[in-house]
């Protein structure tokens, strides 16, 4: 498992403990045909808020016909304390996968939780280019629903800031696969700046949607197109950065 220090952090025991229980019918009704499963995702992070996140975790089965899809929805525990969001795959697929989800398996390979089974993960080598198209495309994607939606709304402060916090979702995970193709891992907190540091971007602009998704603080009407504005330069920036990225 190639985790590394300030990425992955330990599951709390209530949440390991609802895990744990979470599993059991799960596992039981594959049968033969478990292999392991992991928790994945904000859990094991500092971003975690047991009042409104979920708990993701990934099963890997042998198999998963459609009498193994429908005994897991028989078996899938309805209620509890804590929201679950399962994913359940089979080990071909991930590794049938890695050139089309290589950001997803590798964020998933570098902090996992390993609740029971084989070690799947530690193996796996994925494809750096592929990596490297995927966090262009995505940013690109971003960046062209951004500018959109600057034009629909004419400056209406309320639809900018519903943009930025929508852009803010998975940006983090593509901010820390570029400085992973670069060998380093830093903190997920000092991500942000660290990439800014590297191509020589305003930190403040690529942190403003992170920050306006967890601020209870509604920015003034006043601020939010100045900082709209910076996003789209910055963003447009490292893509242009990203695009020129030469891997081994």
């Amino acid at each position: 498992m190639h985790t590394q220090e300030g990425v992955r952090i330990e599951p709390a025991p209530e949440v390991l403990a609802a895990a744990q229980a979470w599993l059991e019918p799960v596992r039981a009704a594959l049968g033969p045909e478990f292999r392991s499963a992991y928790l994945t995702g904000s859990v094991l992070s500092n971003a975690f808020d047991p009042a409104h996140s979920h708990i993701n975790v990934l099963v890997i089965a042998k198999h998963l016909d459609l009498d193994h899809l429908d005994a897991l929805g028989r078996a899938l525990p309805r209620v509890g304390k804590h929201g679950f969001e399962p994913l359940f795959v089979t080990r071909g697929q991930i590794e049938q996968s890695l050139d089309v989800f290589p950001v997803e398996w590798l964020d998933i390979q570098e902090r996992n939780f390993r609740l029971e089974g084989e070690d799947v993960f530690s193996a796996l080598e994925i494809p750096r280019e592929p990596l490297r198209m995927q966090c262009e495309r995505e940013l690109r994607g971003k960046h062209l629903r951004l500018r959109q939606a600057y034009v629909m709304a004419h400056g209406r402060a309320d639809q900018l800031t519903a943009a930025l916090r929508a852009a803010s979702s998975g940006l983090s995970v593509l901010f820390r696969t570029l400085l992973r193709l670069r060998g380093e891992f830093p903190p997920a907190e000092a991500a942000t700046e660290r990439l800014a540091e590297l191509y020589h971007l305003d930190a403040a602009a690529l942190l403003a949607p992170h920050l306006l998704r967890y601020s209870k603080r509604r920015p003034k009407h006043e601020e939010i197109q100045p900082l709209y504005r910076k996003f789209l330069v910055e963003l447009d920036r490292l893509i242009a950065a990203v695009d020129g990225l030469k891997v081994a």
